[in-house]
C-alpha cells in the first residue's frame, strides 16, 4: 500500500489553519459581546459596534460549521 504523504501532510495542514482561523473569529464574536455588555448602561455607538462585530463573527463561525456539514452529508450533494 502506497501512502501519499504530501496530500496527508496539506490536509492536516488546512484543517489545523482553519480550526485555528475559526477559534478566533469565535473568540472575536465574544469579544463583541463584552463590549455590548460594558456599553449597555452608557448610550454610545461602541455597543452597536460590538452587537455588530459579535453578529458577524457568529454568522461566519455558523457558515464554516454549516459547509462542514454539507461537504460530510451525501444527500446535500
Amino acid at each position: 500500500m502506497h501512502l501519499d504523504w504530501t496530500a496527508l501532510g496539506q490536509v492536516a495542514a488546512v484543517s489545523t489553519g482553519v480550526t485555528v482561523a475559526v477559534v478566533v473569529v469565535f473568540a472575536l464574536g465574544v469579544l463583541g459581546l463584552a463590549r455590548l455588555e460594558g456599553a449597555r448602561g452608557q448610550q454610545n455607538p461602541t455597543s452597536a459596534l460590538g452587537f455588530t462585530q459579535a453578529a458577524l463573527c457568529f454568522l461566519a463561525c455558523a457558515a464554516v460549521v454549516a459547509y462542514g456539514i454539507f461537504l460530510i452529508v451525501p444527500q446535500f450533494h
